[in-house]
């Protein structure tokens, strides 16, 4: 028995050791791999077949306030919710956004609180200067929020936010700054939390804070901070650093209301850009209803839509961490399954289209990893400009969105915060 204990111990030794090289193994690999995400880019890889765009119409500039392009750059995909540390440390990321800037794609969509994206991308930029000079696009970048839970809109956070933005993204003025997820620090104002929050435009605004009369009432302390963060980068903007001022975030009776609540407060301007994710997709359009009350009660300058795929929901392979729940996952599986082609294809021309031929410019903002995903978005927006499969496409969304609908989730949103 005690020759047994022995070999035991000395086995749970051996493991202990073991895990603890494993461990350390690890972390100086991570440790290597996220200076290698962090370093300059010295030369630039050769160009091949792929990273020319292939013979067609590029990607225009729609014109309005801001002059975007009809497809903005997801700099999320530069962050370690999407891809791998070795992937943003290889040739990969500079092939996908020089061959994005060939294709007409010229605005990058970023934040603070993308990991390194910022990082990636400023390095990129820096190394394609000769041929794309900083003139030849526009950066949008995010602060406020710094980790899951961790928001800070203080007016000197705010400011060295800023600061830092522009130094990881080596330039010297910023096109767009967002307040990032502004619903996890305004004040909340619904009657409930997920569902169809399309009554908050008549039959339940004021349970919502959008009845007339109430444009200009401050809730409590969380709209105070919105707004305080939003004089800040109102000085930023005087003092030359940034040009645009915006608001992001997932309510869209938030965001309309806190912008409403912007215009009505002095200095009295109204917000210049406001963005909306995964509110203009297959599975949910309810952006479209919200369109005109952004521009007619709060007076926007600009509005633009992300994520057609719903952070990778609209995909065969959600990511663990999205925040559908299961009926909602089960729903997309069996909408998938009314398409015979590629679904998540099927998914982004639906929110191509509708940006396409929407009634002022509409910019639709989508992550992109590799040259291979440039060139299939640029193709779904050439097919969708001239019309063809356009029948086709259609039928197969109605059938798709009717899966929704019978589950219960068409415009359905989650919970957020």
């Amino acid at each position: 028995m005690a020759r047994y204990l022995i070999q035991s111990l000395r086995l749970s030794f051996v493991c202990v050791l073991l895990s603890l090289l494993y461990s350390f193994v690890l972390q100086k690999r991570s440790s290597s791999s996220s200076r290698m995400v962090e370093s300059p880019i010295d030369t630039l890889p050769p160009d091949g077949e792929e990273d020319f765009p292939t013979a067609g119409p590029l990607v225009p500039a729609l014109g309005g306030s801001m002059n975007l392009p009809a497809i903005v750059y997801g700099a999320g995909a530069f962050s370690n919710q999407y891809n791998s540390d070795d992937h943003l440390a290889s040739t990969i990321p500079l092939r996908t956004v020089r061959l994005a800037l060939r294709y007409g794609i010229r605005a990058f969509d970023t934040s603070a609180y993308y990991g390194p994206s910022e990082i990636v991308l400023g390095n990129i930029l820096h190394a394609l200067r000769e041929e794309f000079p900083r003139s030849s696009y526009q950066l949008m970048t995010k602060c406020g929020r710094h980790g899951l839970s961790n928001f800070d809109y203080s007016p000197t956070t705010i400011r060295e936010s800023v600061k830092r933005s522009l130094e990881r993204l080596k330039t010297d003025y910023l096109d767009t700054v967002y307040l990032h997820d502004v619903e996890f620090v305004a004040t909340p104002v619904a009657p409930r939390t997920t569902g169809n929050h399309t009554v908050a435009l008549d039959a339940e605004a004021a349970a919502y804070g959008l009845a007339q009369g109430d444009e200009a009432k401050i809730r409590d302390e969380g709209d105070q901070k919105v707004l305080d963060a939003f004089r800040e980068l109102q000085t930023l903007k005087e003092e030359g650093l940034i040009k645009n001022i915006g608001l992001t975030g997932f309510p869209l009776p938030t965001l309309l209301r806190l912008a409403i609540l912007i215009l009505h407060t002095a200095p009295y301007k109204p917000v210049d850009v406001l963005l909306s994710y995964s509110h203009l997709c297959l599975q949910n359009s309810a952006f479209l209803q919200f369109v005109p009350h952004f521009y007619e009660r709060a007076k926007i300058g600009q509005l633009l839509a992300a994520s057609p795929l719903s952070m990778a929901l609209l995909t065969t392979n959600p990511p663990s961490w999205h925040p559908a729940p299961p009926e909602l996952r089960k729903a997309v599986v069996e909408s998938a399954s009314t398409w015979d082609g590629d679904y998540p294809n099927l998914a982004v021309g639906y929110s191509v289209r509708h940006t396409n031929f929407a009634e002022k410019p509409l910019p639709l903002v989508i992550g992109l990893s590799t040259p291979r995903e440039v060139h299939e978005i640029v193709k779904v927006w050439r097919e969708i400009q001239a019309g063809s499969e356009n029948d086709a496409r259609r039928k197969g969304e109605e059938k798709a969105r009717e899966v929704f609908r019978q589950a219960g989730y068409l415009d359905w949103s989650w919970a957020s915060p």
